[in-house]
């Protein structure tokens, strides 16, 4: 996938400039230790033809928030990086855009503070991270993190290492995504996307703690109380997960995307008549700014 080409610009520590173009320190502690925090964020482009950044605030607040739990210096203000992402989706004429904010740090080979940031800002077309077919999942040999050795709720850019190697763990295996477990073998969440399943008309997803608690998570969440669906957070196993009647992944690359199977064991229930379901086309609707039947279902 070509993510730029040499017209592409990108927001640079408050210049805009071609991607082609930009350089950085190959002695900073981000590239050696993987001592950064991001974003994924998505633009639309809505029923009336604007383009609106979906929760725009909420990311970068977490931005923030990220940067922060890991001792980085911040200084920026969510209005003027909201400001700057607009400009960048102007400038290579994006609307529905996939918008990657990168907070990195200096040359420092040492493990000591820094005493400043920097900040990226890039967008560019991307589909749905997971594609849009039913997924064959399977258990990953991979466990999250212990929360007591991270941040755990810091989006930081160190931690997908764990999520790579999960990720192609089950692709080689001929599955599509892997689930992890926490610590002590309890569902936690995908390699990059949080996860729900439906039993008896009622949704269950893992409390926080030993997941990151995703923005679209929280959107979920936001659709089901409008919808009068019952969400318990709470733990449970694999296993469990396997007496699901579906289960469905969510996170702003991914969107909502149902799951077709669960290590071999494939879902008694039909997507199109699941909870999950009707939350897809719930999302898709308000992301775009769309009236209740307005999209084009798929």
């Amino acid at each position: 996938m070509a993510y730029y080409h040499n017209n592409t610009i990108i927001y640079l520590n408050g210049a805009y400039v071609k991607a082609a173009e930009a350089t950085t320190d190959f002695f900073g502690q981000s590239l050696h230790y993987g001592y950064a925090v991001f974003e994924g964020i998505r633009s639309y482009q809505t029923a009336s033809g604007e383009t609106k950044i979906f929760k725009a605030t909420e990311h970068y607040e977490r931005l923030k928030q990220s940067a922060l739990a890991l001792n980085m210096p911040y200084h920026w203000e969510p209005d003027e990086l909201i400001e700057a992402t607009y400009e960048i989706l102007s400038q290579n004429n994006l609307q529905n855009a996939y918008i990657r904010p990168v907070v990195y740090a200096p040359a420092n080979m040492s493990f000591n503070p820094n005493n400043e940031s920097y900040i990226m800002i890039a967008a560019w077309e991307m589909g749905l991270f997971l594609g849009e077919k039913l997924l064959r999942v399977m258990t990953s040999s991979f466990q999250r993190p212990n929360p007591k050795g991270f941040r755990i709720e810091a989006k930081a850019s160190g931690h997908y290492v764990n999520s790579i190697l999960a990720s192609q763990e089950a692709k080689a295996k001929g599955f599509d995504e892997a689930l992890l477990t926490d610590m002590n073998g309890y569902v936690a969440e995908g390699p990059g996307a949080n996860v729900f399943f439906e039993k008896n008309g009622k949704l269950y997803t893992p409390p926080t703690g030993n997941i990151l608690p995703g923005i679209t998570r929280a959107t979920v969440m936001e659709i089901c109380k409008e919808l009068n669906v019952p969400v318990e957070e709470r733990l449970f196993t694999t296993d469990e997960l396997k007496q699901a009647d579906s289960a469905f992944f969510c996170g702003t690359a991914a969107e909502v995307i149902g799951w077709q199977s669960f290590d071999e064991v494939t879902f008694p229930a039909k997507w199109e008549n699941t909870i999950g379901r009707s939350i897809q086309q719930a999302y898709k609707n308000r992301v775009t700014e769309a009236a209740k039947g307005e999209l084009i279902k798929k």
